[in-house]
């Protein structure tokens, strides 16, 4: 995308809409095919590919991709989440009898808590698509505080463990870039510079 800027919106034979959008010059789209798989990015088993990560708006989607056995630490949400199941079979320390197949869809209000346990017993691995607004904020087994899982640490993970994996750069989609919306010069237009 080059520009943020809205623009008036027209239909595909230039007929104007009666609205504004952002301008599009080519779609956002990133394949899993291409993105390398981060072991252990977040344990022992828990392997990741980032898809998209927003720093600012705090929204992360990721593959995670769970050995059988792994599991992610008791957490709260800040935000929603939603989680759909690719393979496998995965459930909640709390929640034994729901259990998450393939073809499963979750959706995880703001201020839930639980346990992800991916089953020793599976045979293979198992793949969900998660996207989460906001943060796991991760406790130990005594409720203790244990680690914040947000947007910002997946992509200092991502940075940090590609380099040490050899997977190179990863390209994922990103999110906007704070700035002011008035420069001069490089710096913020103050009420002393409109005078």
């Amino acid at each position: 995308m080059s520009s943020t800027v809205p623009v008036p919106a027209h239909t595909s034979t230039g007929a104007a809409l009666p609205l504004v959008a952002l301008p599009q010059t080519e779609l956002l789209t990133v394949n899993e095919s291409t993105i390398p798989m981060i072991r252990d990015a977040m344990g022992p088993g828990v392997h990741v590919q980032p898809l998209r990560l927003d720093l600012e708006a705090g929204c992360w989607v990721v593959l995670a991709t769970f050995s059988p056995g792994s599991q992610v630490p008791l957490h709260y949400h800040t935000g929603i989440a939603e989680v759909y199941t690719l393979s496998g079979k995965w459930h909640y320390l709390e929640y034994p009898d729901q259990p998450q197949v393939a073809g499963s869809y979750l959706y995880e209000p703001s201020g839930s808590v639980h346990t992800f346990i991916c089953p020793e017993s599976n045979t293979e691995d198992t793949v969900i698509f998660v996207r989460v607004q906001g943060a796991n904020i991760n406790f130990s087994q005594d409720g203790q505080f244990h680690s914040i899982l947000d947007a910002v640490l997946i992509h200092q993970l991502t940075t940090v463990l590609s380099e040490q994996q050899g997977l190179g750069p990863i390209n994922y989609i990103g999110g906007g870039a704070a700035a002011y919306t008035a420069q001069q010069s490089g710096r913020r237009a103050t009420a002393i510079d409109q005078s």
